[in-house]
């Protein structure tokens, strides 16, 4: 029997949240409270709370075997730990229970599907992990794994499909049925998304391949969603090692937006629009579910594999998610933006209207690192645009992380050099944004996060920031001259 066990885990990690100081955690974005945390799995509603697991290694702050960790809300802002759901203790997931999705069932329970991994050392010494999904059954806090596991292994692929890449199924229901996109590798070595069917979610066959990255987009497609909004068809997926496309798509793991049609006979997804999710250094594997008022909402892990040495040595736990995001369609392009529960955690307002920008200012009452500001940005010279315009945030004489817009080229920079890393990482991110005559920045930060929306959510960037919590103050630049409008609220979550 693996020592991984649930009990054991429970017990370790109850021991030292006990111990948890509110000064060392972000306000509103969710950690592990101990140990290493990566990809939000189950996001789901659940007995009349949303119930969002992740990937999870409570001993260490670094990745380990695979276990679930818990938390719920009801409002997606204040969460509340549970204990650790799934730990790897059987043989098919001895190596690691992986990322799944959940769902609740027609009678009342909570049922989790996820991916196990059981590893196999070759005669060369290789050691290749196989994955199959499996499901866990449980009242929201206690799950069992089912007797029949593994439902979906090696002979439920299609031809050339990867026993070895084949992972983080995302479970629905819709039309009588249930149906899950797992991701996997076929035979040209690049990703695809596969779509099962289930009458009972237990009982599961391959029902076709719903979308192929033909070595376009990057490897292995990880933790897929899929699902209808706005009249389209939207597929999220995560791809590994993706190559530079112009500014849209930054090499390494990234993410990728699928707009379009969902071709219902063939079970295939046809392509309007492809995007990246998010265009900050720190944004993977996200999960979504909708709302009892319809709304869509988007969680992922805020870090990236690239940075995930670069820790803060006196933190307990390593990794955080996002803030979770209520997403559109429109115009063929995913829009997101923060969850409108975030404006109840609203306090202290500050509002400037038609300042003058050129040289570096400072405005009184504008700084802060728990907070939520807008900057709407206008030519100042109606002849003349200018050069640059720039927000510095988590400021003091040491530090600062800069928001530049340059609308010669219409893009956004923004540039974390000087954010408390203690290793060289990718810290400089520029990417594409409309042009208008105005420009919106949305500003979202936390005690180790900045949180970018542009254009009321027509681009979105996350980043990790390790600046002291004391570098707080806040200023504007530019080249040329510049009109903004400011509104600053505290937040207290």
């Amino acid at each position: 029997m693996s020592k991984f066990t649930i009990h054991r885990a429970r017990v370790f990690e109850q021991k030292y949240r006990d111990r948890l100081t509110p000064d060392l955690h972000p306000s509103f974005h969710l950690t592990a409270g101990v140990g290493w945390a990566n990809d939000p799995n189950g996001f789901s509603r659940f007995d009349g709370a949303y119930h969002l697991f992740f990937q999870y290694y409570p001993y260490d702050v670094k990745w380990g075997p695979m276990h679930w960790g818990h938390a719920k809300t009801t409002d997606f802002l204040h969460w509340e730990f549970l204990p650790c759901a799934l730990a790897p203790d059987t043989p098919y997931d001895k190596d690691g229970c992986f990322s799944g999705g959940a769902i609740e069932l027609p009678d009342g329970r909570h049922l989790l599907m996820y991916t196990g991994v059981r590893n196999v050392r070759r005669s060369n010494g290789v050691v290749d992990g196989y994955q199959t999904q499996c499901i866990a059954i449980g009242d929201g806090v206690d799950y069992q794994k089912y007797e029949a596991n593994p439902v979906l292994d090696a002979r439920d692929l299609p031809e050339g499909g990867s026993a070895i890449d084949f992972r983080d199924p995302k479970i629905w229901f819709e039309d009588g049925k249930y149906w899950a996109v797992v991701g996997n590798r076929p035979a040209d070595g690049s990703g695809s998304i596969l779509l099962f069917e289930s009458e009972d979610a237990l009982h599961w066959s391959f029902s076709s391949v719903l979308a192929s990255g033909h070595n376009q987009f990057g490897k292995m497609w990880e933790c897929p969603d899929f699902f209808q909004l706005d009249g389209k068809a939207v597929l999220l997926t995560s791809p590994q090692d993706m190559t530079s496309m112009g500014l849209e798509f930054h090499p390494g793991n990234s993410t990728l937006c699928i707009i379009g049609e969902y071709d219902r006979e063939r079970r295939h997804l046809l392509r309007d629009n492809l995007q990246a999710i998010d265009y900050g250094t720190d944004f993977y594997a996200t999960q979504t579910l909708e709302t009892p008022d319809g709304r869509r909402i988007m969680i992922a892990w805020m870090q990236s594999w690239e940075s995930s040495g670069s820790k803060i040595k006196e933190l307990p736990f390593f990794g955080q998610m996002t803030l979770p995001r209520e997403l559109r369609v429109k115009d063929g392009r995913l829009i997101q933006n923060p969850v409108r529960e975030l404006e109840a955690c609203r306090t202290v307002k500050v509002k400037y209207q038609n300042v003058m920008i050129s040289d570096e200012t400072n405005l009184q009452g504008i700084f802060g690192r728990f907070l939520d500001m807008t900057v709407t940005v206008r030519p100042g010279n109606k002849n003349k645009m200018y050069r640059y315009f720039k927000v510095n945030v988590a400021k003091d004489g040491e530090r600062v992380t800069m928001i530049r817009h340059k609308p010669e080229n219409n893009t956004i920079r923004v540039d974390r050099s000087r954010s408390g890393f203690p290793h060289d990482i990718v810290n400089i991110r520029d990417f594409p944004v409309s042009a208008y005559d105005e420009l919106k920045l949305r500003i979202i930060l936390d005690r180790y996060s900045l949180e970018l929306f542009v254009n009321d959510g027509e681009q979105a960037a996350s980043f990790v920031l390790y600046t002291p919590i004391s570098a707080d103050s806040i200023s504007f630049s530019c080249d040329g001259a510049a009109i903004i409008d400011v509104e600053k609220y505290d937040l207290e979550v």
